[in-house]
């Protein structure tokens, strides 16, 4: 058999006189030589603009912080004060009592007008909607002083005779019966219910419609499938807007006082007319809804966390894991600890770094900062 390939003949005395070549330093499966990215120099790019505009920030805020300090308007020893004063913190207690109430009440009665909104009962369809249009047209203020002054329209409320006044059962003076406090859980629950319905509604039809076919066709009741199989997926669209709902509801207890219910801007605001600190005194308000917001926000992490748990294989880490870690990534690169920590697992943990995922086992040129 001939060999078609021509044959290059070489001169022995020729190849001893050439320089030899140097050896690969590492061949990867084709013999060609590895890069060492060590080696390669890193060029940072230069973000000019974002640190203008960080700068511009920093100084604004440090301004700001100053200001706190050196402003005597601010009348910090007052605002120390009142803080923790006994009528402060009665109403704080009654604007958390108002909220949890109201939020209860609200998105129970809620649910049962999206469930409404979502039959098939033309009748049920037409008075949820109509009631959501009512609550969510007039204002909460408005509709606060309507129940407190309910007794001007009507007088007496009861139990009797059907079209009449005649209320031989059990008849209630209606001031009596629709106390401040029962006006305002009365304003503040009808008027939740009606935005929190379309908020139930919204995350009930953002489930697939194939997952409720598949239950139904393997027999599962309709309530079961609601609580077991809707409702935990719809969640995850609910809890940010209902978060939201409740801390609007927060803010939203100070407008009980134009029906004079002493929650905690309306205490403020007498002890404030008295001593005509006004600033200090609003700084209180100010501070603690800035608390319960912030717990509240906090709280809406969670839940969500938990209910992230269907779309997720791994829990994204929480703020104080990734605090931990951090600490830990510090600690290994000062030399205490003998190994870095391993990587946060999750959908928010740091990427790994391209040249350490790609690296063979063992090859020091591909493990980040030339470590092996």
């Amino acid at each position: 058999m001939t060999d078609t390939v021509p044959r290059v003949h070489r001169d022995p005395r020729a190849e001893r006189s050439l320089p030899a070549e140097p050896a690969p330093t590492a061949a990867g499966p084709t013999g060609s030589r590895r890069v060492d990215l060590s080696d390669i120099p890193v060029v940072r790019t230069k973000h000019w603009f974002r640190w203008a505009i960080a700068t511009i920030v920093v100084f604004v805020l440090a301004q700001f912080l100053w200001s706190l300090v050196t402003n005597e308007n601010y009348e910090w020893d007052y605002f120390a004060h009142y803080f923790f004063s006994e009528p402060v913190l009665q109403g704080l207690g009654l604007t958390l009592v108002y909220t949890a109430v109201s939020a209860t009440l609200g998105f129970l009665f809620g649910t049962l007008l999206a469930l409404a909104r979502l039959a098939k009962s033309p009748l049920l369809n037409a008075a949820a909607w109509s009631f959501i249009w009512f609550f969510r047209s007039v204002p909460l203020v408005v509709q606060l002083v309507v129940w407190y002054n309910l007794g001007y329209l009507y007088p007496t409320l009861g139990l009797g005779t059907p079209f009449t006044t005649d209320f031989w059962i059990v008849e209630f003076p209606t001031v009596q019966l629709i106390s401040a406090f029962a006006a305002g859980v009365l304003g503040l629950s009808l008027h939740q219910a009606a935005y929190s319905a379309e908020i139930i509604r919204g995350g009930l039809l953002s489930v697939d419609q194939g997952q409720l076919e598949a239950a139904a066709a393997l027999g599962i009741p309709p309530r079961r499938r609601l609580s077991r199989i809707v409702l935990p997926q719809a969640m995850r669209s609910i809890i940010p807007n209902a978060t939201n709902e409740v801390i609007g509801l927060v803010k939203g207890t100070s407008v009980l006082f134009v029906i004079a219910v002493p929650e905690l801007f309306y205490a403020v605001q007498v002890i404030y007319n008295r001593n005509s600190r006004v600033i200090p005194l609003l700084l209180v308000a100010v501070v603690w809804y800035t608390i319960i917001t912030t717990i509240l926000s906090v709280l809406q992490y969670y839940i969500e966390r938990h209910y992230a748990r269907g779309s997720v294989r791994v829990l994204p880490p929480t703020p104080l894991q990734r605090a931990r870690h951090a600490i830990a990534r510090q600690w290994a690169r000062l030399g205490d600890e003998p190994t870095p920590p391993p990587a946060l697992a999750g959908a928010d943990a740091p990427p790994v770094d391209r040249a350490t995922r790609h690296a063979a086992p063992g090859d020091s040129r591909f493990t980040s900062g030339g470590e092996s």
